[in-house]
């Protein structure tokens, strides 16, 4: 599946998340990921993620589609990833 991922962490857990994030999926600006990942590598990565969030003050939120094909992607302005393709 294609998934967009974005969170919001408070500062102290930023960097954790942050290098999280980037052993599953590509970074593509601060605190948004893109990339194709399986259904076992997702449950897994939530499971990492719970371990440092705390829920009450954090969040992870996931947009997901079944490729990316289905997905349009607009860019205005400077685009972060130095990615020319997310694979």
């Amino acid at each position: 599946m294609y998934i967009i991922l974005v969170y919001d962490m408070k500062q102290q857990r930023v960097g954790r998340m942050l290098k999280l994030c980037r052993r599953y999926l590509h970074w593509i600006q601060n605190s948004v990921f893109e990339g194709e990942i399986s259904e076992v590598k997702l449950a897994e990565f939530l499971v990492k993620a719970r371990t440092i969030m705390i829920e009450d003050e954090d969040s992870v939120i996931l947009f997901k589609s079944r490729t990316q094909q289905w997905l349009e992607k607009q860019v205005v302005g400077r685009e972060r990833s130095t990615l020319d393709t997310i694979l």
